[in-house]
């Protein structure tokens, strides 16, 4: 669904980028094409449209650095997604409420047990 309103969104001979996290398989999706990290795309929309597509992780490496600069200096303020902290042995269940995406579960701060 997202990818196709991007499709029906974006100019003709425009570019899309896809960015984000890629799962393979996903037990938990809801339809069983995302299960098998399929989707259904309007190719042909896409293809008359003359459009092009980007993939791929992010270069982190290349980033990073200067994120953490900006965060030290106040400019950046990604807290805003931090959803819980909580102590490490938490994780298990942090990641299992995250995996069945929980409502309000979005990022999750683990910290070291005192």
């Amino acid at each position: 669904l997202t990818m196709n309103s991007l499709v029906s969104s974006v100019a003709a001979t425009g570019s899309i980028g896809v960015v984000g996290v890629f799962l393979p398989k996903d037990p938990g999706a809801k339809d069983d094409l995302a299960k098998q990290g399929q989707i259904a795309f309007d190719l042909g929309k896409f293809w008359m449209k003359g459009q092009r597509m980007a993939t791929g992780q992010a270069n982190v490496k290349a980033y990073n650095r200067k994120l953490r600069d900006l965060i030290s200096a106040g400019k950046a303020k990604p807290s805003f997604i931090i959803s819980h902290e909580l102590p490490l042995s938490s994780a298990p269940s942090a990641y299992q409420h995250f995996d069945e995406r929980e409502k309000g579960w979005t990022k999750v701060i683990l910290k070291p047990d005192a």
